[in-house]
C-alpha cells in the first residue's frame, strides 16, 4: 500500500464517465487519494442526489467536472454548504483522449492538484467618472462622441488640419491638437497636447480653429484613440482605460464604443506582482546593477526609483516576466506566488507517481489560449496523451527557473509551455529562462530538450509538438521537498534537489552572462579590502569580518547583478556566471584576508597593514614627508582617526599642509637629499 493510501482523507471525490463517454478511473483515484470516491455516469442530472447527499456535512469536496461547475455551486449555496469545493477538468484533459484507458494516474493527479488551496487574490481599485477624451482625424471621432455622449463626459480632440463639419449644436467640445506625451491608466490619464486650439463659434461649413499653443494639459478617465496612427502606450492593448480601433473598421469601432460605455465606476484589478524594495538589486549609490525587470516589462509599468524600481500596479498587465527573471525575488508573482504554484506541481506529479504513472510531461498553459486549444484537441482530435499533465497558470511568462527545476526534481521528464503561434507580446525573458534551464538539465544528465516552448494555434500542431517531449531516463530518483516561501530560497532549494537526484550530477555548469547564478573572479593582488563591494551587494553574498580586514563570499546567494563589479574602485572583480554546486554546499569562502594595522598611538586596529605600508612606501620619496617635519607627518598617518584628530587639535598641525612660509630653493632640496644619504 502506498504512502497516500495509508492516510485516509475526509475529502469526498466525485468522478463521472460523462454518460459513459470516458472511463471514470474511480478505483485508481481512491487508491491514490485515500478519499471516499463516488462514481457516476451522469452526476449533473440523473445522479445529482449523490452530490446533494455529500453537502450534509462540511467535508471538502472535489468534483471531476468544470462544465457544470455553476450548477454544483448553486446547489451547494442553496444547501447552505460552508465547506470547500474544488473542480477539475478531467474530461477534456484526460477522459476524452485516445489514451483514456491509460489515464487513471493522470485523473488522480488532476483531482489532487485541484484541491490545493491557492492564496486569495489582492486587488487594486481604479475609479472612473466617465470623463473621456476621443482622439481622431475625421468625422469618425465626432460620430463616436455622439454615440457615447449619453454615457460619458465627452471631449473630442482632432488633429491639426482635420476636416470635420461644424455642428448644429455644441453637445460636447471639439478641440484641435496633437498628443506629445501621455501617461496614466483608467481613471488617471494625463496628456500633454501641442497645437492646442479652440474652435471658432462662427464656423460655417468646416470647423475653423483659433490661435494654437503648445504644452496644454488634459486629464481624463478614458482615452479613446481613433487616429489610426501609432498607439500612445507600449503594449497598448494591455493599458486599462486606453481603447484603440482603426477608424476604417466599423465593426471594431462599434465594439470599442460598447466597451467604453461600460467603463464608469470602480473596478478591481488583480495585483499581479508583489515588490520588496529591500532586496532589489537595481542600483546602489547611483551605480546601476540589475535591469532585468526594466528590460522585459512590455507596458512600462516598471520605472527606476533611486536604488530600487517602482512598479505601478494599475499599469501592470500581469505578464509576470519581471517576476520570472528577478534573481532576488524582489518582484514576486502573486497570482499565485511561486511557492503555492510549486506546491500544486508537487502534488500533481507525486500523485501521478503514487497512482502508478512514470516520468510524465508537465504542460503549462494559460486559460485564455491554452485551455481552449486543449479543449479543441479533446473534442476534435486525439486529446492529450496519458502522460501529459496540463496545469493552468495565469501567464506562462510568469514561470521562472525555480518552477522548472522543481518540476524535474519531482519526477517530470520534461516541461512544455504552450503559447500562441504568434505571441501577442515579446517572450524573450521566458525564452532566455528556457535556454538556461535546458543547458542545466542537459548538464545534469536529464537530457536535451527538457524545457521548451510550444507555439501552436491548432490542436493538430499541439499533438505533433507533444510527440517529442524528452525521452524517459532509465533510472530516475525523485525528490519530495516542500516548497519554501520566498523566490530566492525556493530557487536555491529546487536547484539543490535537482542536483541531488540528477542522473549524472556534475559539480559545475557554465552559464551565459545574465544568468541569476554565479561566482566572482577577484584579483586579490589588486584588491585593497576597501569593502565597497560588501556595501553594494544587495544579496549579502559578499560579507566582511568585523574583527579583521576580510572579504568573504557565499556563492549560493550571488544573483550576478554586477553591482560589486561596477563599484570596485580597483576593477578587481569580474562576474563568473555558473552553477557551482560544490560552492553552494560550502560555507562562506574567504577571498582575501589581511592583518589589520594598529594605531601607533593607542593600538586600535584600523585599515590593513598592507595598505598602510603601501601608502608609506609611496610617500617615502615625497618632499612633504622628508626631514623632521615629514617624519612627524608619517607618524600621524599611521594613527587611527581619533588620535589623528587629537594631534591636529593639540598641536595645530595638519599632516597634509606644506610649509609655505618661504619659497623653497634648490639649496633646500640639495640639503634634504644630502641628509637622507646619512
Amino acid at each position: 500500500m502506498n504512502e497516500m493510501a495509508r492516510k485516509p482523507s475526509p475529502r469526498r471525490i466525485f468522478v463521472c464517465s460523462c454518460e459513459k463517454t470516458m472511463p471514470n478511473h474511480g478505483d485508481t483515484v481512491a487508491a491514490a487519494s485515500g478519499a471516499s470516491v463516488a462514481k457516476a455516469d451522469q452526476l449533473c442530472r440523473a445522479q445529482i442526489a449523490l452530490f446533494r447527499d455529500a453537502l450534509t456535512g462540511n467535508a471538502p469536496i472535489t468534483v471531476g467536472c468544470t462544465q457544470e461547475q455553476p450548477l454544483f455551486e448553486e446547489i451547494a449555496e442553496d444547501a447552505g454548504f460552508s465547506g470547500e469545493i474544488a473542480f477539475a477538468n478531467v474530461r477534456e484533459t484526460a477522459g476524452w483522449s485516445r489514451d483514456a484507458r491509460k489515464a487513471g494516474p493522470k485523473t488522480a493527479a488532476l483531482l489532487a492538484a485541484a484541491a490545493i488551496d491557492m492564496p486569495p487574490i489582492t486587488t487594486v481599485a481604479m475609479e472612473s467618472q466617465g470623463v473621456a477624451l476621443i482622439l481622431g482625424r475625421d468625422e469618425a471621432a465626432i460620430e463616436a462622441g455622439r454615440r457615447l455622449a449619453d454615457h460619458l463626459d465627452i471631449t473630442v480632440l482632432v488633429e491639426r488640419g482635420a476636416e470635420v463639419l461644424a455642428p448644429r449644436q455644441t453637445v460636447f467640445p471639439v478641440l484641435q491638437g496633437s498628443v506629445r506625451n501621455a501617461v496614466g491608466h483608467l481613471g488617471q490619464f494625463e496628456l500633454t497636447i501641442d497645437a492646442y486650439a479652440l474652435p471658432d463659434p462662427s464656423s460655417r461649413e468646416r470647423l475653423r480653429f483659433g490661435p494654437a499653443r503648445d504644452g496644454a494639459t488634459s486629464t481624463c478617465d478614458l482615452v479613446i484613440d481613433l487616429t489610426g496612427g501609432r498607439p500612445l502606450f507600449p503594449a497598448s492593448d494591455l493599458r486599462a482605460g486606453y481603447l484603440r480601433a482603426d477608424p476604417r473598421d466599423p465593426a471594431a469601432v462599434a465594439q470599442m464604443i460598447f466597451e467604453a460605455a461600460q467603463l464608469v465606476g470602480t473596478f478591481d484589478k488583480p495585483r499581479y506582482v508583489d515588490y520588496d524594495p529591500a532586496i532589489c538589486a537595481h542600483s546602489r549609490s547611483t551605480i546601476t546593477g540589475c535591469t532585468r525587470c526594466l528590460d522585459l516589462c512590455p507596458t512600462g509599468a516598471i520605472t527606476p526609483d533611486g536604488d530600487h524600481v517602482s512598479i505601478d500596479a494599475a499599469i501592470c498587465a500581469g505578464c509576470g516576466q519581471c517576476a520570472g527573471a528577478c534573481p532576488t525575488g524582489a518582484a514576486a508573482y502573486a497570482l499565485p506566488p511561486a511557492d503555492a504554484l510549486t506546491a500544486r506541481v508537487r502534488v500533481l506529479l507525486r500523485t501521478y507517481a503514487e497512482a502508478g504513472g512514470t516520468q510524465p510531461v508537465l504542460l503549462l498553459h494559460d486559460n485564455d489560449h491554452g485551455a481552449a486549444l486543449i479543449d479543441a484537441a479533446a473534442r476534435f482530435g486525439d486529446g492529450l496523451p496519458a502522460d501529459v499533465l496540463p496545469l493552468a497558470v495565469n501567464e506562462i511568462t510568469q514561470v521562472g527557473p525555480e518552477l522548472l527545476a522543481a518540476a524535474l526534481a519531482y519526477g517530470a521528464r520534461s516541461v512544455r509551455l504552450l503559447s500562441r503561434a504568434r505571441p501577442r507580446h515579446d517572450l524573450s525573458g521566458l525564452q532566455a529562462t528556457l535556454s538556461m534551464m535546458d543547458r542545466v538539465f542537459n548538464g545534469l544528465g536529464y537530457g536535451a530538450g527538457c524545457a521548451e516552448l510550444i507555439e501552436a494555434d491548432d490542436p493538430d500542431h499541439l499533438a505533433e509538438a507533444l510527440v517529442e517531449t524528452g525521452k524517459p531516463v532509465a533510472s530516475r530518483n525523485v525528490s519530495g521537498f516542500l516548497p519554501t516561501a520566498g523566490k530566492r530560497g525556493l530557487m536555491e532549494l529546487a536547484f539543490r534537489e535537482l542536483h541531488r537526484v540528477a542522473p549524472t550530477p556534475v559539480a559545475r555548469i557554465a552559464l551565459d552572462r545574465g544568468a541569476p547564478f554565479g561566482g566572482l573572479a577577484v584579483d586579490t593582488d589588486a584588491c585593497t579590502l576597501c569593502l565597497a563591494c560588501v556595501s553594494a551587494c544587495p544579496a549579502d553574498a559578499l560579507s566582511d569580518n568585523p574583527e579583521r580586514p576580510t572579504l568573504r563570499f557565499t556563492e549560493s546567494l550571488c544573483v550576478q547583478c554586477g553591482l560589486c563589479e561596477a563599484t570596485c574602485p580597483e576593477d578587481a572583480i569580474a562576474l563568473v556566471p555558473q552553477l557551482d554546486f560544490d560552492a553552494w554546499a560550502s560555507p562562506k569562502k574567504t577571498i582575501k584576508e589581511e592583518e589589520p594595522h594598529h594605531c601607533i598611538e593607542c593600538g586600535a586596529a584600523f585599515g590593513t597593514r598592507a595598505s598602510i605600508d603601501r601608502v608609506m612606501a609611496k610617500l617615502s620619496d615625497h618632499w612633504m614627508f622628508s626631514g623632521p617635519e615629514g617624519e612627524h607627518r608619517r607618524r600621524v598617518l599611521q594613527m587611527c582617526e581619533d588620535c589623528r584628530v587629537s594631534v591636529v587639535v593639540k598641536e595645530s598641525f595638519d599632516p597634509h599642509e606644506a610649509d609655505t612660509r618661504r619659497v623653497r630653493t634648490t639649496d633646500d632640496y640639495l640639503r634634504e637629499r644630502e641628509a637622507r644619504k646619512h
